[in-house]
């Protein structure tokens, strides 16, 4: 996965040389943003999960500068928000909404075109779909989180029994070849 991620994100420079970038100014030479380790990916992943449910306006840019002030992978969490797409949008804040009508004990309307687009009706709608919100991308964060932990440990111990298995296989063979083949 590493390498994979070494191989699609941009490089430093590409994003330092970036004009819409440039309101950062010489943030983005902290090497820290650009490391691929176990706790800059997740902590990029935490931040990337949680600002894609934010409304969707300035999302890469929000989490670009979470990303930055946390010192965390600046591409990855800048480039996560874009999960949130026209075609996810709606599914994703409607339950998010819901998520919130539940807390609150509010009535949930049904995904009615007419009353979504009527612009009366979002007063009562702002209040569940901001909590709903708040709570699905703080789930959406930790589980992010967790799971990148967990999949890097998985992958650390397989590398590690993987060696310990040719260590104990170049011994075994050192120890069935004759004397006279080993050298000293």
């Amino acid at each position: 996965m590493k390498k994979w991620l070494k191989r699609v994100m941009p490089t430093p420079k590409a994003i330092r040389e970036n004009r819409h970038l440039g309101c950062f100014g010489t943030l983005l030479h902290d090497p820290n943003l650009w490391h691929l380790n176990r706790h800059s990916v997740a902590g990029a992943f935490a931040i990337g999960l949680f600002v894609m449910y934010l409304p969707p306006v300035g999302q890469s840019f929000i989490a670009a500068g979470i990303a930055i002030f946390l010192r965390v992978n600046l591409p990855i969490a800048a480039s996560l928000v874009w999960v949130t797409n026209p075609i996810t949008i709606p599914p994703m804040f409607y339950f998010a909404y819901v998520v919130g009508c539940l807390i609150l004990g509010h009535d949930i309307e049904g995904f009615n075109v007419h009353f979504w687009l009527d612009w009366h009706n979002w007063l009562e709608v702002i209040g569940p779909l901001a909590l709903g919100c708040l709570i699905c991308g703080a789930v959406c964060s930790l589980l992010g989180y967790l799971t990148i932990h967990a999949l890097w440990r998985w992958k650390l111990a397989r590398q590690i029994r993987a060696r310990k298995e040719r260590y104990r296989a170049m011994a075994a063979s050192r120890l069935n070849t004759p004397s006279s083949n080993r050298q000293i």
